[in-house]
């Protein structure tokens, strides 16, 4: 996947011998990319970056993501950069020293670029990719990273729940399906594929509060258009549903 290979030629030419490891993760390496799958990359680093060095990732990155790449539209990049020693051994909270999301651009545009943060959802990824990276530069993840405790796996689940609900209105298929995906992580101990915690979630649902997430699984998969105006007024009820689904597993 070029787009893949231009993201880790990135990655080198701005950290250079730095750069210790980087993962595919995600959609592409645990259920097939959806037509709303971002590129999930996950980079490990032996020192930190310097402002300068984290605009340039930005800069690099900007030309290879969504709508606005250089050469026409691309899929979304989504890249997580972390410093070995904020990982490994592991502890909770972690450290991110970077991150570039197309959610982000406007930000970017403005020469805003991310510093390193406090990240819980990083003991999430983490375990994604422990257990299913894929290395497209350096060792085999499990090779490289900690297992993360799944005590901690599950506090970081249940810590992004209130930041998730406020973009409920203007990010609703992501944040729907991404409670149908803490509700199955926590009930199973597994990290599904956004549409498989979607079918997981839909047969343990009571009938009348389906249509919201049944809706966003369509449009992720392709099989809908995003429009949810005639279901605005199930938003909040299905969502709380979901939300008290996984207090109780919880």
């Amino acid at each position: 996947m070029r787009q893949v290979e231009c993201v880790v030629e990135v990655l080198r030419e701005v950290l250079g011998p730095d750069l210790v490891a980087a993962y595919l993760y995600g959609s592409a390496v645990s259920g097939g990319l959806r037509p709303h799958s971002d590129v999930d990359v996950f980079a490990v680093t032996d020192a930190p970056t310097t402002p300068g060095r984290r605009a340039r990732l930005v800069g690099g990155l900007m030309e290879l993501s969504g709508a606005g790449a250089a050469h026409g539209q691309e899929r979304p990049v989504e890249l997580t950069l972390v410093r070995l020693a904020e990982v490994r051994p592991w502890r909770f909270p972690p450290v991110r020293e970077f991150q570039y999301g197309e959610w982000l651009r406007d930000a970017y545009e403005r020469e805003e670029t991310p510093g390193p943060e406090v990240d819980e959802d990083l003991a999430l990824l983490v375990t994604m990719v422990h257990r299913r990276g894929v290395a497209l530069f350096g060792p085999p993840a499990a090779e490289l990273l900690d297992p993360v405790p799944e005590s901690d796996v599950r506090r970081a689940t249940v810590a992004g729940i209130p930041a998730l609900l406020e973009e409920l209105d203007t990010d609703t298929r992501n944040v729907v399906l991404t409670l149908a995906r803490v509700w199955a992580t926590l009930a199973t101990g597994e990290i599904l594929s956004k549409d498989a915690a979607a079918d997981w979630a839909l047969a343990r649902l009571p009938e009348e509060n389906r249509a919201v997430l049944a809706h966003a699984r369509a449009v992720y998969l392709g099989e809908a258009e995003e429009s949810w105006e005639r279901l605005h007024d199930r938003l909040r009820p299905d969502a709380e549903v979901l939300v008290a689904e996984i207090e109780r597993v919880a």
